[in-house]
């Protein structure tokens, strides 16, 4: 009886897979089932454990999950042995830049396999155009068939900001016709929300939200710094990123700050804005913000990096999965790096940390998100440096793992099919050497994944990391069995 064997993350061992290839007639038409028995299955709803269990997958779908000792399996299945491991449903990253949308590159296709390989199977694209979409339709086509080894392109959004954008390249609204006319092209366009952001003015963000909320069409994004942060949950905006607008509607000063032009913003700003915080004012805020549902994606990944030196990040051994084209464009980055700020970037760090958990406590649902596409964020890597913050700010293992799993889903009205693991759900799964519910950290221990029912074996997710670090721009296609 054949047999796969996969590396042991956490003991460096070579421990097998039971891959049993049954000797039974099998269908040429159709893969036959594939059966995970004896894997620990992590309800992320609720944190039980349910040991000693079977995951029965055909094609794409889980259709059954209970004890492999009454388990039925049909002729033909595939057996594998689960070993003990930990099952939880595959990671989301809620914040990312697939395309970069400053300079009109094209799209980073070589994060596909770094995703992968570190389980993260869905993700948030945060900056689409129109013309985009054609290719995020290809790449849905190709992981729904099989054909691309890429997490799900769950959903896409559209910035819209003011006049004299942040970025150049961005779509502006100045006047309510600019805000009908650019979510109508939206929604004709199939791009999945609206992306509100820093610099819209009071008058254009209030328009976006009538006409999105017109169209039934979700907005999330930025709070502008012409907002303030109750108006925008009141507003329905569904999702707040890098916890904007949370620091300055806490300010006792809050007013005379959101009259600072976002350009002419410095570090005297931060200060006074930190100096001013209303631990009270924050506290009704985030009462607020959980009584209306609205979601933070606080990117702690991203602002981490303003806690650490230079050296630091260049010394990042994950440097060696991004492209050197990819990493030059980084060493602006290292400008923002002045030794005098240092102290109030370590302040600042301790205060988003300290949010995070205040808001934990108030009821406050989070996302994990990376920003990926800015510099020193690792595609899939950085999801799981996400969860440890998210723990070090207050959240338990069981609450950073639904802000990646169980969130995401129900956020995106996906729960139905995916976020758990269950009978009748598509087939993203991760198995983990060890518990994460005792550990966050253990998410990094993977021993295989599962994508769209495509079982991957850690040498494949191996040979994904090896091909990045080898320069591959491309996504690998085929790897390893497809069920």
């Amino acid at each position: 009886m054949p047999r796969f064997c996969l590396l042991a993350v956490n003991v460096g061992v070579l421990a097998c897979f039971g891959l049993a290839l049954a000797a039974r007639e099998q269908s040429a038409s159709a893969p036959p089932p594939i059966a995970i028995t004896h894997v620990i299955v992590i309800d992320v709803k609720t944190g039980e454990h349910r040991p000693d269990q079977t995951l029965l997958i055909l094609r794409d779908r889980i259709t059954h999950v209970g004890p492999s000792a009454t388990a039925h399996l049909p002729s033909g299945t595939r057996e594998v042995d689960g070993n003990r491991t930990y099952a939880i449903p595959g990671l989301w990253d809620m914040h990312v830049h697939i395309f970069n949308q400053v300079s009109l590159r094209p799209a980073n296709t070589w994060d596909f396999p770094l995703f992968v390989a570190n389980g993260v199977l869905g993700v948030r694209e945060m900056w689409t155009k129109p013309g985009n979409m054609a290719e995020i339709r290809g790449w849905r086509n190709g992981v729904r068939a099989g054909t691309l080894i890429a997490p799900r392109v769950a959903a896409v959004g559209r910035v819209l900001d003011g006049p004299d954008p942040v970025w150049r390249n961005t779509d502006s609204v100045t006047t309510p016709e600019d805000a009908r006319r650019l979510v109508d092209e939206t929604q004709d366009a199939g791009i999945d929300f609206v992306k509100v952001y820093s610099k819209l003015p009071r008058e254009a963000y209030f328009a976006i939200v009538r006409e999105a909320n017109r169209q039934r069409i979700p907005f999330a994004g930025h709070v502008p710094v012409a907002v303030d942060a109750n108006e925008a949950s009141d507003a329905g905006q569904r999702s707040f990123e890098h916890l904007s607008g949370i620091f300055e509607s806490c300010s006792t000063r809050s007013a005379e700050l959101r009259q600072v032009p976002w350009g002419d913003w410095t570090t005297a700003q931060d200060s006074l804005m930190l100096d001013t915080y209303d631990a009270a004012r924050c506290a009704t805020l985030f009462r607020h913000l959980a009584a209306n549902g609205t979601v933070q994606v606080p990117t702690l990944a991203y602002w981490q990096r303003d806690r650490m030196s230079m050296a630091e990040l260049a010394n990042d051994p994950r440097l060696r999965y991004i492209p050197a084209g990819e990493r030059t464009t980084w060493e602006p980055y290292r400008a923002r790096f002045d030794p005098s700020t240092a102290p109030l970037r370590r302040r600042y760090w301790e205060a988003r940390l300290r949010v995070v958990g205040d808001m934990r406590r108030a009821g406050v649902h989070f996302m994990t998100g990376t920003d990926l596409g800015n510099p020193y964020i690792y595609p899939g890597f950085s999801v799981h440096d996400e969860l440890r913050f998210l723990v070090e700010a207050g959240l338990s293992p069981l609450e950073a793992l639904q802000a990646t799993t169980l969130n995401p889903a129900q956020f995106l009205s996906v729960a139905d099919s995916l976020g758990t693991l269950e009978a009748g759900k598509l087939a993203d799964i991760v198995l983990l050497d060890a518990d994460p519910l005792t550990d966050i950290r253990n998410s990094t221990k993977i021993r295989a994944v599962v994508l769209n029912g495509r079982f991957l074996l850690r040498s494949d997710l191996d040979s994904l990391l090896e091909a990045a670090a080898g320069g591959l721009s491309a996504p690998i296609k085929r790897v390893g069995p497809r069920h």
